[in-house]
Order: structure tokens, then sequence, then C-alpha cells
């Protein structure tokens, strides 16, 4: 194990880190607790640079070592380099590969699987991307005033831009935005598609099935949907990010701006124009489309185009269509207080919802989320309060694959806890940045812990 002499981002990390060890509070519902060791850090460390694998039982980060810099993998130091760029570090898939940029005296590289590729003036920011499958790997460089493509190792053709690139999720597929000149376009499977004035950034889709690809194109002042090479009909602007294939692949939406107005096209026909429309939700089995509209000074929700009751706000991002497409829920507001509405129903009225934490249970029979009472936190599950905390920990709120547990992580009196079906079940230091709680059945759990300098993974077994 290295030992790192410095390291950056303290304040940031300290947070994770009040010195308490895990005790046991209610012995009944655990079995068994195990502690591995993954990897130790003095102070903290460079808090951008940290990455966790998908399964939440790997990280990775950068540290100074000396005048070096160390990227730790799994408490294994691979190379020191000049520096590590920070926000490059990524698990595969699969958790079994991991790839982070380097700079290596003048040049820039990527390192994958520990093995370093060739040398470069630039790596694009972000770029490194596995494909689902995990077997190819992906990247975008410059040489000179040249951008460059590098797809498992081999070198694409020069353009004076790129500035996206995708897999698609059968990992057949890679397309990239890429500009000569003043004109832009798709690269897909190495074929250059029609040239526009403009391609938004971030609006490349892949459908589902792979088959199909979606993006903003802009013509003048005029904006659209490309779809299958095809461009739809001008507007005056696009939703951002608002571009979405179902699950079936058949269908697509989007949200767009006809003069003052907002109005959803779906599959290239026009909805109902409103004062303002907030997020596009598409059910599991591609047959409803949900989102969040306002009249005037009020808010409602729309699915399948049939209008929700009316309410002084609805919660942007909480509207969600349960895992069998049956139920709706969200998050509303009359006056100041907030409650969830599911399949119409209004829950119990709080100060407010907790952000991203409303979610249905993955047989579509319960429903959880935090709320805050009295300026404190809880967690409601099927409309019953769990116990008071202090804080929730964002994103730990979970369900057991079976939908029977809840667990979630809660700050108490300046304790942090793990919480099970209501009950506070052990004390922990804390839950690794950009990691959660993980069931791994319904009886078993594992979660990425800091203890003292330790980043250790917890294996919880769970009683019946």
């Amino acid at each position: 194990m290295i030992q790192l002499i410095r390291i950056i981002a303290l304040s940031v990390f300290v947070m994770l880190v009040d010195g308490n060890v895990y005790r046991l509070l209610a012995q009944n519902r655990i079995i068994d607790i195990s502690e591995e060791k993954i990897t130790s850090f003095e102070g903290s460390l460079m808090i951008t640079s940290l990455a966790v694998s998908p399964d939440c039982r790997r990280v990775a980060f950068a540290g100074l070592q000396g005048d070096k810099v160390v990227m730790v993998v799994d408490g294994v130091e691979p190379e020191s380099f000049n520096g590590i760029i920070n926000v490059g570090t990524v698990f595969s898939p699969d958790v079994h590969r991991v790839a982070y940029y380097a700079i290596d005296g003048s040049k820039k590289l990527v390192v994958v699987d520990g093995k370093k590729g060739r040398r470069y003036d630039e790596i694009g920011t972000g770029s490194v991307t596995f494909s689902p499958d995990s077997r190819r790997v992906a990247y975008a460089v410059k040489r000179g005033e040249k951008a460059i493509v590098i797809v498992d190792g081999v070198e694409g053709i020069a353009y004076d831009n790129i500035n996206e690139l995708h897999f698609s999720p059968d990992s057949r597929r890679i397309a990239f935005v890429a500009s000569k000149g003043k004109k832009w376009f798709v690269v897909v499977d190495g074929k250059e598609g029609q040239k526009y004035d403009e391609i938004r950034e971030g609006s490349v889709i892949f459908s589902p099935d792979s088959r199909r690809v979606a993006f903003d194109g802009k013509r003048g002042d005029k904006v659209f949907v490309v779809v299958d090479g095809i461009d739809g009909q001008f507007y005056d602007e696009i939703g951002i990010g608002s571009v979405t294939f179902s699950p079936d692949s058949r269908r697509v939406a989007y949200i767009v701006k006809k003069g003052e107005k907002p109005i959803v096209v779906v599959d290239g026909v026009e909805g109902t124009a409103y004062d303002n429309i907030d997020g596009l939700v598409v059910s599991p089995d591609s047959r409803s489309i949900g989102y969040a509209a306002s009249k005037g000074d009020k808010w409602l929700v729309v699915v399948n185009g049939i209008e929700g009751a009316a309410y002084d706000g609805i919660g942007s991002g909480f509207l969600m269509l349960s895992p069998d497409s049956r139920r709706v829920a969200y998050a509303a507001r009359k006056g100041d207080k907030w409650f969830v509405v599911a399949d119409g129903v209004e829950g119990t009225a709080y100060e407010g919802i907790g952000a991203g934490s409303l979610m249905f249970s993955p047989d579509s029979r319960r429903v959880a989320y935090g709320a805050i009472k009295n300026g404190a936190m809880l967690v409601s599950v099927d409309g019953t309060e769990e116990l008071v905390y202090d804080a929730l920990i964002a994103g730990s709120l979970t369900f057991s694959p079976d939908s029977r547990k809840v667990a979630y992580g809660a700050i108490k009196g300046g304790a942090k806890l793990i919480i099970l079906d209501g009950a506070e079940c052990f004390a922990y230091d804390g839950l690794v940045h950009k990691s959660r709680i993980v069931f791994d059945s319904s009886d078993q759990l594992h979660y990425l812990q800091v203890k003292g300098n330790d980043i250790n993974l917890m294996e919880v077994k769970l009683a019946q």
C-alpha cells in the first residue's frame, strides 16, 4: 500500500469522515457483517478524480507522491505521472476495467487497464468511453490543430473538431459529432451525415435497439430534430436533452417551442401548447408518455394527452412512471406545502420532498421518498413515516430486488446510520462519495465506507 504524502480537496471529503466506528443497533435484523479494506489514503484525496465502479465495489483516485501524481486503483499504484486529468477516470460497465487520462511531460495519454496509449497534445475532456459490453474503448484526441477519434487503439479520420462520442447499446456502432470548416455533422460507423450550421452538444442518442440515431440540428435561425438521417419540422427551440426514444425504439418524443409556446411532439404529431413544459418520461412498455405543464400560474401532469389535477407547482424531475407502466407518481405543491401524488391520490403534506428521492419499488407496488417535516428529514414508505433525522444521505434510498426491504443512509446527532425497514441497524463513518447502498439480493447488501484513512467494502447479511 502506498503512502500518499499529500492529497488535495480535504474540505470536500471531510464530510464523509467523523471518526465513528460502526456498531450494531438492531442485531435481530443482521446475521453477519464482513469488512474488507479496499484502499487507504492520508488526509484526503483529489475528489474530482475519484471514481467508483458501477457495482460500488471498486475505487480509483489520484494523489500526490513527492512531485508525481499517482493513480491508486483498489489500493494499487500502477504508475506515476506529471499529472492526472481529474475528471477522466472511468470504470467499464462490467467493473473489470479502468481507464484514466494522464499527463506525461508535455503530452497527454490514456491509460487503459494499466497500459499506456499513444501520447497526444490533448485528450478530449470526458471523452473516454467504454462500450456497454466493456470490450471496446474510444476517446477523442488532438494532434496539432486536428481532432481524431481513437477506437480500440485505431486512429480515425482527422477533423477540425470532435465534441462527443457514443457507443450504441449493443456496442457494435459508434457515433460522434465532427466539423470541417464551419459545418457540423454526425459520423456514424465512419460515415459522415448531412452538414449543418450547428449540432447541439449532447443531443446525439442511439435508440435502445441500436438501429436508430437522433440529434438536434440547426440551419439559420431554425432548429429541428434529425431522426434516421431525416430532418424534422423546423421549430424556434428544441428542449435541451428532451429527444427520447421509447424502450421499444419505435417512438420518438421531444419538447419544442413554436412561437412562445412549448409543445410535445410524439411520433411527429404536435400536442397541446402550454405556457411551460418540464420533463418528459416514457413508460417501460413504450405506451405512455408523460410530462409536467403549466397553464397560467397552475401546473399539472399530462399522460398520453390527459391532464391531471392542477397545483401551484410540480417538482421538477419528480414525475415517475412505474416499472410495470401502470402507475404515476410525482411531487406537487399547494401553497407552501409539498406532497406526493400517486395514482391521483395526494399524500401527506410536508415542507418539502427530497430531490431525486421519489421511487417505485421494482414490483411497482410500493412508493418511497424523503420529506422535510419541522425542519428535519424523514422517509415515507407506502405512506408511513419512518424515524426523523437531521439529514438523509442523498441518493442512498433504495429497495431490495424483491421490493420487501428499504434501506438508506441518515445522519442523527452527528452519527451516520444505515436504516433498514425503519430500524437503525448500525452506524458507520460515511458512504464513499459517488457510491450508494447496493442490495445484492433480498437478504444481502453492501456499501463502500470511509473509516479513518481507509475505504472499506462492507457486506451485510440480513435476517429474512
